[in-house]
Parts: structure tokens; C-alpha cells; sequence
């Protein structure tokens, strides 16, 4: 058994993608902020670092390391941190988006076409698990279907949501099997949904009722810019909800591919955060 780090060990998918190799009986240290407060399953070691930091890595990649999952949060790309992962360690699993590559020369569009280009010139044995968007996004709307009605724009935009267990299996597979490197998978739910009937399917699965209402795409921009604080985001998330109604958020079947299973349905997902809409 290999020793694996896991950098983002308390994200969504980083607890999943921890408990799955401990359960595996791999060697399993998780990077977190707080070693003190880190709640880790029996036998994974906790290591404090900050991946704003990059030189506190140092310990928590010594001593062994050879595989590295690594999520990257919304904050300035740090490439000293592939450089100390391309140091000590052998492979790395990187949780990406639906992005092109990026040439030499080319600007980045968003911060995780950068990264992986890092990766892909550090000399790492590398994966990129590309997940199109995470079904945990529609907590968002938890408030609303506790009120038993959820208003967002475009109602039929299709989506093709992932469960975030399954990109964390993908990554465990990645990690912990041949045949990987150079993989890009791009991982996605087994169905494109619309917005509406992903709402409907939460009222089901809750027993609340959800009702749903078409908001205008201005209130829309000016609600959401308000709540996430970032226009451009904003009217590239409208732009891509308004492409869906046209022509859905494509499917894939890496999951099939990769695991020799099905992706989970949405309306799993929900059975496993009911409470969470509650």
C-alpha cells in the first residue's frame, strides 16, 4: 500500500475521497489547518499546513509520500506547491473543472487550467478529474424549499449534475490503481435534469412540496451578484443556464468507464442530504 496525502481532506469530495482509502487500508494522511480539531477517521494521520503557504507542505510531504490528491480552493495559484509535490512525491490526482488545455504561452481562463498546466510540466505522474458541476450546488437552494418554492432562472436548462461521491471514487481509483496517468476524465451525473424538475425531485425526496418559479435573468444577475460578489461569475453561470435550455449540459460515461458502475442519480443525492434541506 502506497502513502497517500490528501490536500482538501475536509472539502466535499475530500472526505469522501479520505475514508475510501482508509477504508482501503492505504497509509492516509489528510492536510488540514487545525490538526487539533481535524475530525479524521480511526488510523488517518491529521497534518496541519495552508496551501497559501507552501513551504508548510514540507512535513506533511516527507516521509514517504508517493500519491497526493489535491483540491485547490479559490485563492491565488501558488506553483510553489507543485514544485514540492513534484519533489516528494510520485503522482498527484488534481479535483479539476471542464476546461480546455492550456498552451505554453496562453492565459489562463480560469485558476485550474493554470494548475494543471504546473502539473503537467512538473514531471508528476498525473490525473485530472474533471466534474462538470457537483450536485451539492443545489444546497443553495435549501432555504427556498424550506419555504416550499425555489426561484431561479431558467427553469428548463438541463443539467447533468455529479454526486461528489463518485468523483471522489474516480480520484480513489486514480490514486490507487494502474492505468491511469494521464487520464482526463471528465465526470458527470448519468442524466441531464431540468433546473425545475431538479427542485420537483427535491420536494419528493423531502416531503415538502416544491414549487417552482421562473425568475427573470436581470433579478437573477442582481440577487446572485449580490450573494456571491462576483459579476462575472454571475453572467457566466446566466450565459451557460440560458445555452442548457438550448442544448443540455452533456453526459459522460467515465463514471461507467472508469469504476465499472453507473453514476449515481440526482434523486440519490438528495436521499443522502435530506437533513441538510430540513
Amino acid at each position: 500500500m502506497t502513502k497517500i496525502l490528501v490536500i482538501g481532506a475536509n472539502g466535499s469530495v475530500g472526505t469522501h475521497v479520505v475514508a475510501a482509502l482508509a477504508e482501503g487500508g492505504h497509509e492516509v494522511r489528510a492536510l488540514v489547518r487545525d490538526a487539533a480539531k481535524a475530525a479524521l477517521p480511526a488510523g488517518v494521520e491529521a497534518v496541519q499546513g495552508d496551501l497559501a503557504a507552501p513551504e508548510s507542505l514540507v512535513g506533511a510531504l516527507s516521509g514517504g509520500v508517493e500519491s497526493v490528491y489535491l483540491m485547490w480552493p479559490g485563492i491565488p495559484v501558488q506553483p510553489r506547491v507543485v514544485e514540492l509535490i513534484a519533489r516528494h512525491a510520485e503522482r498527484v490526482v488534481y479535483l479539476s473543472t471542464d476546461v480546455a488545455d492550456l498552451a505554453d504561452d496562453e492565459p489562463a481562463v480560469i485558476f485550474h487550467q493554470e494548475i494543471e498546466r504546473l502539473i503537467r510540466r512538473s514531471g508528476l505522474g498525473w490525473t485530472f478529474v474533471r466534474a462538470i458541476d457537483f450536485a451539492g450546488n443545489m444546497l443553495g437552494w435549501a432555504d427556498q424549499v424550506r419555504q416550499g418554492i425555489v426561484r431561479w432562472p431558467y427553469g428548463e436548462a438541463r443539467r447533468s449534475l455529479i454526486h461528489e461521491r463518485d468523483i471522489a471514487d474516480v480520484a480513489v481509483a486514480a490514486l490507487t490503481e494502474d492505468g491511469h496517468d494521464g487520464g482526463k476524465y471528465v465526470v458527470t451525473g448519468p442524466e441531464s435534469i431540468s433546473h425545475a424538475e431538479l427542485a420537483r425531485i427535491i420536494g419528493e425526496e423531502t416531503g415538502t412540496g416544491v414549487r417552482w418559479e421562473e425568475l427573470a435573468p436581470e433579478t437573477a444577475r442582481e440577487q446572485l451578484t449580490a450573494v456571491w460578489g462576483n459579476a462575472a461569475f454571475v453572467d457566466s453561470r446566466l450565459r451557460a443556464w440560458e445555452a442548457f435550455t438550448r442544448e443540455p449540459e452533456r453526459v459522460t460515461d467515465t463514471v461507467q468507464q472508469v469504476l465499472g458502475r453507473p453514476a449515481r442519480s440526482f434523486r440519490s443525492w438528495v436521499r443522502d442530504h435530506v437533513e441538510d434541506f430540513r
